[in-house]
């Protein structure tokens, strides 16, 4: 594992990834790869669409100017890209990062992260997209597809972004909580950071011995509290972050099936959604 993974577009997000791979950069002594994608779009299938509603005198006319326009689009996008990666290196660096490589790349965002992490230490995503950034009660339409497919962590940037002071790990025994829960215990990317670990239920023996547990593994840390709190896990755990300065929220990811996301919801997504701070999710 020799780097991070920062992917950024051109949505406001892009600072708050980069000043987060800066500080998991400081803190892991790794380089930072910063990755934007330009989607491709189907002109084969545009064209298709559009054949049907033009006359037969203007098709071929009207669809080579079409194509035109598609393959100039293409190019600025192309420069776009090239800008917004010549900008975000120069705020990686003065970040501090340890140093910075670019990768310009066309094709499918999701496709193009999974095959650049697998040196990767984390992974390092904006919480919406250029297309969804003014839809506050929304995440971006890839983020749990990366979370599903990665097999590494994801760190997900809220919109603005200070430095992580401490950490909320949401923490109720499961085996991708267990992962957390180990990886605060023993990366250097939580060295010295105080720990909130909460679990969601009654008070009773059930959930103190989850917390005891938790707290065993944090032994030697610097500061560790452990609370058990009532009512919806996304209400309460967001509760606890909201009260918590420059937090980052730990949590184990998307512990049901797909299926039944669809079914009953998800709490990962919902706390996403609705934390103002950055999120590390552990597969």
């Amino acid at each position: 594992m020799t780097k991070i993974l920062a992917c950024i577009d051109a949505s406001a997000y892009a600072a708050s990834v980069c000043d987060l791979a800066a500080w998991a950069s400081k803190r892991l002594d790794l380089p930072v790869e910063l990755l934007h994608v330009v989607q491709r779009k189907d002109a084969v299938a545009q064209r298709h669409d559009l054949s049907g509603a033009i006359g037969l005198g203007a098709k071929t006319d009207l669809l080579e100017e079409l194509t035109k326009l598609e393959e100039a689009d293409a190019r600025l996008q192309v420069e776009r890209g090239r800008i917004l990666l010549a900008t975000m290196a120069e705020r990686l660096q003065a970040d501090g990062a340890k140093a910075v490589a670019s990768l310009h790349r066309h094709g499918g965002i999701v496709e193009t992260i999974l095959e650049r992490e697998s040196d990767a230490r984390v992974v390092v995503i904006g919480k919406r997209g250029a297309s969804h950034e003014f839809a506050s009660d929304h995440i971006g339409s890839k983020i749990e597809r990366v979370v599903r497919a990665s097999a590494k962590p994801v760190l997900i940037a809220s919109r603005a972004v200070t430095q992580p002071q401490s950490v909320v790990l949401a923490y109720d025994g499961s085996k991708a909580a267990d992962r957390a829960l180990e990886r605060v215990a023993n990366s250097p990317l939580f060295d010295g950071l105080p720990v909130h670990v909460v679990t969601v239920g009654p008070d009773d023996e059930k959930h103190r011995k989850l917390l005891d547990n938790a707290g065993a593994v944090l032994a030697g840390g610097p500061s560790v509290e452990l609370t058990v709190v009532q009512g919806k896990p996304e209400d309460a755990i967001a509760e606890v972050v909201g009260k918590t300065p420059d937090a980052l929220l730990v949590m184990g990811a998307y512990g049901h099936s797909p299926l039944r996301t669809l079914i009953v919801g998800s709490t990962t997504t919902t706390l996403i959604r609705t934390v103002h701070v950055p999120v590390l999710l552990v597969r």
